[in-house]
């Protein structure tokens, strides 16, 4: 079996709060708690949850933009954090990496440097790695703008001349230009207006078929993740809850926190639609999470016994892991209403 191109086992990233007399931290909220996860090559992982669940964390410890606290991650067979072996690698050593791995950001306003222009912003990383001779980065900018829905001939304004989505545009241009096997498109949509985000989402489809892309695809948004994604994992405080193929938890989601998400989607056909799950209760505190399942606090199926111990990820089914006490349980009385409704 091939070596994954991203792999992820037992990440957790802590961050300190406030500082006591001495100079210490106060507290430290968990983002990542023990989060175990593979993307081979060519895939569009999702990774959903509400905000604050530790999804754009994850996609930068993953980028090592920030340290991980714990675990290991390794990127085409080299090890970029170990943990166990004390081993994260420096900026210099990271730097013959950087090309295979993108970020395309959250707001494109912001991640644009407003005193150059866009061409030279997408210049700019293709002189860093030395891609092709020296005099051809302004014509090697030009042509990924052109590809991504820009103008070379717009390659001398400002970004504060473009509209969000051109931005957005520029930004994938930026990092399509060092031409890299993985790209971390961390909530890519969510600044934008909706008519824009359509044609956003199908040119990363078509990039990823042209470049053969693996995607790292960070949302809230179900009805993009569904259309985009291969696989998905669904983040609860900081921990996977469910993995599987798209279609899979899409058609069947085991987790009540996963049925939760998905029922408050709206869904355009009307044999998708389910009833409203409503969740009870304040997401809690990442300072000091709930003992057990950390969802039982919310989860209206919850027992005693879900607070005494963390539930394992199982496979329901080929490719298909939850994480609950209860999901055989409650999966065989999903089961059996529906034979009772169809009588």
């Amino acid at each position: 079996m091939a070596e994954p191109l991203v792999k992820v086992e037992n990440l957790t990233k802590d961050f300190p709060i406030g500082k006591s007399l001495f100079g210490r931290a106060k507290h430290r909220v968990r983002a990542v708690d023990g989060l175990s996860l593979e993307i081979p090559e060519g895939e569009r992982f999702g990774l959903v949850g509400e905000s604050g669940s530790g999804k754009s964390t994850i996609g930068r410890c993953i980028l090592n933009l920030i340290t991980p606290s714990s675990g290991s991650i390794t990127f085409a067979g080299k090890t970029i954090f170990d943990s166990k072996q004390g081993l994260s690698l420096s900026y210099r050593e990271m730097l013959p990496l950087r090309r295979d791995m993108q970020i395309i950001f959250q707001d494109p306003t912001a991640s644009l440097d407003p005193r150059m222009s866009i061409g030279a912003i997408v210049a700019e990383g293709i002189r860093k790695h030395r891609i092709g001779k020296p005099g051809d980065a302004e014509k090697t900018a030009g042509d990924f703008l052109e590809l991504c829905g820009i103008s070379a001939d717009l390659a001398g304004r400002r970004p504060g001349e473009f509209s969000g989505g051109q931005k957005q545009r520029i930004g994938i241009a930026r990092a399509l230009a060092l031409r890299p096997r993985f790209i971390v498109a961390d909530e890519p949509l969510s600044a934008l207006d909706v008519s824009v985000q359509s044609q956003i989402l199908n040119l990363m489809r078509s990039l990823k078929k042209q470049f053969n892309l693996t995607f790292l695809f960070i949302s809230h948004d179900l009805r993009t993740v569904e259309y985009f994604c291969d696989r998905i994992g669904v983040l609860y405080l900081g921990s996977l809850t469910e993995l599987g193929d798209t279609g899979d938890i899409i058609d069947r989601p085991l987790h009540p926190y996963t049925q939760a998400l998905f029922s408050s989607a709206p869904r355009d056909t009307p044999a998708l639609r389910t009833s409203r799950v409503r969740l009870t209760g304040e997401i809690p505190s990442a300072i000091n999470s709930p003992p057990g399942c950390k969802f039982h606090t919310r989860c209206p199926h919850s027992r005693p016994g879900c607070a005494e111990s963390v539930p394992p990820m199982e496979e329901a089914a080929a490719g298909h892991l939850v994480a609950c006490h209860r999901w055989r349980e409650l999966y065989d009385n999903a089961v059996a209403d529906s034979r009772a409704a169809n009588i």
